[in-house]
C-alpha cells in the first residue's frame, strides 16, 4: 500500500532562521512612533554638538582669533617647540616600551594557561581604576628626595623627577593597559591551532609568532597603539605630578597649555591644544578605519 503525504513540510536553514529573526528585531526596532525616533536622533545629535563639535570649534576659532601668522608665531616659540619635542619622545618611548609589553602580555594570557594569570590581568587593569595622579604620587614617594630610593639616587646624581625619566615612566603607566587589553579578546578568539599547526610542522616558537600569530593580529597591534599613543599624548594629571613645570624642559603640551592659559596668553594656549585636537580628529578617522578591518578579520 502507497502512502501518500498530502501536507508540504518546508525546512528553513539555520541562518535563513537567523536572518529571519534579525530582520524582525530590525522591523520591530522601526515601529516605534516618528515622533519618538525623531526625539531621540535629535538628542544624539544635540549632545554631540554641545559636548563635542562646539568645544573643537571654540578650540580652533580662538587658535587663529588673530590670524595665521599668529597661531603660527605661537607654535614657533622656544618654549612651545620643546613641549610639542618633549611630547613626542614622551609618546615615542612610552609606546615602544607598551608595544613590547602589550604584545608579550596578550600572548601569554591568550595562548598559555599558567598560575596568576587572572593576577596578571588584574594588574593591566590596574590605571584604568587608580587616578593618574595618584600614580604619579606613588612615583614622588619611590624616586623623590625623600622617596624609597631618594637617598640612593642622589648618592649616584641620577634624577629620575622633574626630568624626561619621570615623565616617561609616568606616561607608560598610565598607558600600558591600551595595547594589551586591544589584543587579548582577539588573540582568544583566534585560538591556537594555527600555532600548533604551525609547531606540528617544525616551526620553532620564534617562527610561529611572527609568520603566524603577528600577521593575524596586525590591525588590533595598530589599534592598541594609536589608543595608546592619543592617551600618552593627552597625559595630564600623572605627568603634573612628577615633571616638576620646568620650562623649556618639563612642560609636555597639556602643561604647556594649562601655564600659557593661566597667563592669559590665550592664542598661545589655544594654539596648542589646536595641535592635541588635530591629534584627536586624525586618531577618531584611524579608529574607525582599523575597527573596520578588524570586523572585516572576524568571522
Amino acid at each position: 500500500m502507497t502512502m501518500q503525504l498530502t501536507h508540504s513540510v518546508s525546512l528553513t536553514p539555520p541562518a535563513d532562521k537567523a536572518r529571519a529573526r534579525a530582520s524582525a528585531a530590525a522591523a520591530g526596532i522601526r515601529t516605534e512612533p516618528k515622533l519618538v525616533r525623531i526625539a531621540v536622533i535629535t538628542l544624539a545629535v544635540l549632545f554631540l554638538t554641545v559636548f563635542v563639535v562646539l568645544p573643537l570649534v571654540v578650540v580652533f576659532a580662538q587658535a587663529f582669533s588673530k590670524g595665521i601668522a599668529a597661531y603660527l608665531a605661537a607654535l614657533s616659540e622656544p618654549e612651545a617647540q620643546s613641549a610639542i619635542r618633549l611630547t613626542l619622545l614622551v609618546a615615542a618611548i612610552s609606546v615602544g616600551l607598551n608595544l613590547l609589553f602589550g604584545v608579550i602580555a596578550a600572548w601569554a594570557i591568550a595562548k598559555f594557561e599558567f598560575n596568576g594569570k587572572t593576577f596578571l590581568i588584574s594588574l593591566i587593569d590596574l590605571p584604568f581604576s587608580v587616578s593618574p595622579v595618584i600614580s604619579g604620587l606613588v612615583f614622588v614617594l619611590l624616586f623623590g628626595a625623600q622617596g624609597y630610593w631618594g637617598a640612593w639616587l642622589r648618592e649616584h646624581d641620577i634624577q629620575i623627577l622633574f626630568a624626561v625619566p619621570g615623565i616617561v615612566l609616568a606616561t607608560t603607566f598610565v598607558t600600558f593597559p591600551f595595547v594589551a587589553r586591544a589584543l587579548i579578546p582577539l588573540m582568544q578568539e583566534q585560538g591556537t591551532q594555527e600555532e600548533e599547526a604551525a609547531i606540528s610542522l617544525g616551526a620553532s616558537g620564534l617562527q610561529t609568532f611572527f609568520r603566524v600569530t603577528l600577521p593575524n593580529i596586525k590591525w588590533g597591534v595598530l589599534y592598541g597603539v594609536l589608543l595608546c599613543n592619543a592617551r600618552a599624548m593627552g597625559e595630564f594629571g600623572a605627568v603634573s605630578v612628577v615633571s616638576g613645570h620646568i620650562r623649556g624642559e618639563t612642560n609636555t603640551m597639556p602643561l604647556f597649555v594649562e601655564i600659557l592659559y593661566n597667563e592669559y596668553q590665550f592664542v598661545a594656549a589655544f594654539g596648542i591644544a589646536s595641535l592635541l585636537a588635530m591629534l584627536a580628529l586624525v586618531t577618531l578617522v584611524i579608529k574607525a578605519i582599523l575597527e573596520r578591518h578588524l570586523d572585516e578579520g572576524q568571522p
